[in-house]
């Protein structure tokens, strides 16, 4: 099984953009750690996409041309609006 480096799914959802931030940062601290390890991996995947596609798909202007990443990304807005 492929293990999953904590501290760089930490440091790769500080993307520099704040919009990016403010949803993936509380994500990977809060969350990512009970994800189960397929999930774990997939986040670790969605990390490796532009940050203007990452926008797109967490504003809602456009949807993932990976469907796989459609649940992922509900699951990272319903923790920001359960943070909020």
């Amino acid at each position: 099984m492929q293990e999953v480096d904590r501290q760089k799914i930490f440091w790769h959802s500080r993307r520099g953009m704040l919009e990016l931030d403010l949803l993936l940062v509380p994500f990977a601290t809060d969350v990512f750690e009970t994800l189960p390890h397929q999930d774990q991996l997939l986040y670790e995947e969605f990390l490796e996409q532009e940050d203007q596609d990452l926008f797109k798909w967490l504003m809602g202007r456009e949807a993932p041309t990976d469907a796989r990443f459609n649940g992922l990304i509900q699951q990272i807005l319903a923790h920001h609006r359960l943070g909020n």
